[in-house]
């Protein structure tokens, strides 16, 4: 087995664990929702929930990952009670990133395909039809999907394959600080544009009226919702990270600074895109839409349009990319630690079996267009989607919870210590209570509550169906904490 790598720098740790955190979901959903319920109300509600769920589960992926110094494929065997079981539930992680790669690297080949559209002018001129015909043709293209998406995969794999120092850190680094010098530029851009101010008066003033027309616990559960899945916590690729950290400094302050810039590329989003909205008289929406068929036409209609599409398009493809990035560095670390392999055989296998796997997704859209898993409209790509972001990544969050304060598993006093190694800020002994009680429940809410949204639409009978599922699904995860082993670690 290859000696374990480290990072070189501190800097370069939290830009890494930022660019997986930082993802397309900050830039085509935030600022839309935000608006939608209430502004700076929001974000007052979103920053709050950002502290009560993202910051203790980031804190147990790190120090999961420092204290074992593995991937999640030996993690929990290495930190586990003797005779204990926690270990078999690695594959929510294996899965888990597997899975959100079989359709993230056809979504960031898009990018970087516009980013090539808006350099070369190919979008210049075009009338509002024919842009959203551009997006519609690309879909029915799986030829053209294939080709940017081996691109994605091939760049990703190719900044792997380098190691954790001279490739993903120092690669990412790279592409992080010229994500944020392009984000403010943009932002400072929209700021210039005529009814900026409108914009920034939807996106940044509390409007409590919004929130009680859309009812305010629904506002506060889609800033419960956002806190919770923007940090990408779960599927243990975070958790990778922390085994390639020092022990110089205390975990709390590291997430912090780790959810800082994720919060601030979200924010400079809203800066980009609403004003910009308002100053053509656009509504700002969500999704696919907004980035691929809403943002193109706004920028024809700006001054140096060509040059602004260009470099929003190239912001979104290292977004994109160092999400890939880190996720595959999670895949390759795995193989490498459960089976010994070299950095070389690992980045190899994966190569095969990811470009593999992303084909369906791809095909989804056209070939296979008629297989339509969640109902009409749906794609094999949203089925992908549901079960990451609807099943793995809030089951995945309970599980690293349970395993850290739960007495048959690592045990709050090992977590703790692992956590407060170091100098900066200490993570609380009082959040035993919370972490071990409270948490879980927010937590098991914001996956029953999401199963039942996403299906509430659905005939009762059918509804009923998948919420029987999920409960099933939070009883195996709970079922297997408790039952997992009767060693006890520490009181």
């Amino acid at each position: 087995m290859e000696k374990r790598e480290a990072f070189a720098s501190r800097l370069g740790f939290i830009l890494v664990s930022a660019g997986c955190a930082i993802g397309i979901g900050n830039v085509w959903k935030f600022p839309y929702i935000c608006g939608m319920y209430g502004g700076a109300a929001f974000i007052v509600m979103y920053l709050i929930f950002l502290v009560l769920l993202g910051f203790p589960i980031l804190v147990s992926e790190f120090a999961v990952g420092r204290g074992s110094r593995f991937g999640m494929g030996r993690a929990f065997e290495k930190l586990e009670p003797k005779g204990t079981k926690w270990h078999n539930l690695k594959w929510i992680s294996i899965v888990g990133c597997f899975l959100l790669m079989s359709f993230y690297t056809m979504v960031g080949g898009w990018m970087l395909y516009y980013a090539y559209l808006e350099i070369s002018g190919r979008l210049s001129g075009l009338s509002v039809e024919q842009v959203g015909g551009v997006f519609t043709e690309m879909l029915g293209q799986p030829l053209t999907m294939g080709f940017w998406a081996f691109i994605a995969i091939v760049i990703s794999f190719g900044i792997c394959a380098l190691g954790v120092k001279n490739g993903v850190e120092k690669i990412t680094k790279i592409m992080m600080s010229l994500l944020i010098v392009l984000m403010v530029a943009l932002a400072i851009h929209s700021a210039t544009l005529p009814n900026a101010g409108d914009g920034y008066r939807f996106y940044l003033v509390p409007d409590f009226k919004g929130v009680k027309e859309q009812g305010l616990g629904t506002a506060i559960f889609a800033a419960m919702s956002h806190a919770f899945f923007t940090l990408s916590l779960g599927i243990g690729a975070m958790e990778i990270f922390g085994s390639y950290l020092g022990k110089e400094k205390k975990l709390g302050g590291e997430a912090i600074s780790v959810m800082a810039l994720d919060t601030f590329v979200a924010l400079t989003a809203g800066f980009i895109i609403i004003p910009a909205c308002f100053a053509f008289g656009v509504q700002p929406d969500s999704g696919p839409s907004l980035l691929f068929i809403t943002l193109p036409n706004l920028f024809n209609q700006m001054a140096g349009g060509k040059i602004w599409g260009a470099m929003f398009f190239v912001f979104m493809s290292f977004a994109a990319l160092s999400t890939i990035v880190a996720v595959f560095e999670n895949l390759i670390a795995t193989f490498m630690d459960m089976n010994g392999w070299k950095r070389s055989k690992s980045v190899g296998v994966n190569f095969v079996i990811v470009t593999a796997i992303s084909i369906p997704a791809i095909l989804g859209f056209n070939v296979l267009s008629k297989i339509q898993p969640l109902g009409d409209g749906t794609g094999i790509m949203d089925l992908e989607d549901f079960i990451v972001s609807y099943n793995l990544l809030p089951l995945g969050s309970l599980l690293f919870v349970m395993f850290c304060v739960r007495k048959n598993g690592w045990g709050f006093n090992n977590f703790l210590k692992e956590a407060n190694t170091g100098s900066g800020l200490r993570f609380p002994k009082w959040s035993r209570a919370y972490m071990q009680y409270i948490l879980p429940i927010i937590v098991t809410v914001v996956y029953l509550k999401g199963y039942y949204d996403f299906f509430v639409g659905e005939q009762t009978t059918v509804r009923i169906l998948w919420m029987a599922f999920a409960l099933l699904l939070l009883a195996v995860i709970f079922g297997v904490s408790l039952l997992t082993g009767r060693k006890k670690n520490n009181k």
